[in-house]
């Protein structure tokens, strides 16, 4: 899902596109190319699509942005306009089943299985 904006207008629309399609909106194209995410089994969880947005004016029409949005950090790339914002909203993938999704550990705690040195053995 893409959020898009026009600023002259303060219209704001959300918009659902598969890789491949477009969408006009206030004289511009949003196109998707790809839209990606981390599986679910893998941290830090991410989304991102790469996106062509084309302007239309006086019958011409000129490429204003051509790259990766991310929607977990939405000013890593952004799309700079006058006239307009466009953001990513969402990304869906399906995946083959894999690994059952596990949290991020803390860096704090000892893990279980880690086996202890022969300096900590001795310290008891």
């Amino acid at each position: 899902m893409v959020g898009a904006l026009a600023k002259r207008t303060g219209e704001t629309r959300f918009l659902t596109l598969k890789p491949g399609q477009y969408i006009d909106f206030a004289g511009i194209r949003i196109t998707a190319r790809t839209c990606e995410t981390t599986p679910p089994w893998e941290w830090p969880k991410l989304q991102g699509a790469f996106l062509q947005v084309d302007e239309r004016l006086a019958g011409q029409v000129k490429r204003v942005f051509s790259g990766w949005l991310y929607a977990e950090s939405p000013s890593l790339n952004v799309m700079q306009h006058p006239r307009y914002d466009v953001w990513l909203k969402s990304c869906t993938m399906r995946f083959p089943h894999g690994p059952s999704p596990k949290p991020p550990s803390s860096p704090a705690k000892k893990s279980p299985d880690v086996p202890e040195s022969a300096a900590d053995s001795r310290a008891r």
